[in-house]
């Protein structure tokens, strides 16, 4: 995700996958997912690049040691005799 910024009206856009979103100045900054427009692309800022994600564990040490000795579970099977 983008955030630009129009120097000529100071209007900031969030880009969106699929919308696009424009400032009404003459300038007519646009964004559309990564693509940035603009009549002049010098008064256009990108001012923040979202795009990189922070990987968030969500699960702790104790919840990941946990789920590494369940991989490590052998699988029994049961044969029943049939008749």
């Amino acid at each position: 995700m983008l955030i630009i910024r129009c120097k000529n009206c100071g209007m900031q856009l969030e880009s969106h996958p699929t919308k696009t979103k424009s400032c009404r100045c003459e300038n007519f900054t646009s964004i559309r997912g990564t693509n940035i427009s603009g009549n002049n692309l010098s008064l256009v800022e990108i001012t923040t690049d979202l795009t990189k994600k922070k990987s968030k564990q969500f699960l702790s040490k104790q919840d990941l040691e946990y789920q590494e000795n369940r991989k490590k579970r052998k699988i029994r099977k049961l044969n029943f005799e049939e008749r």
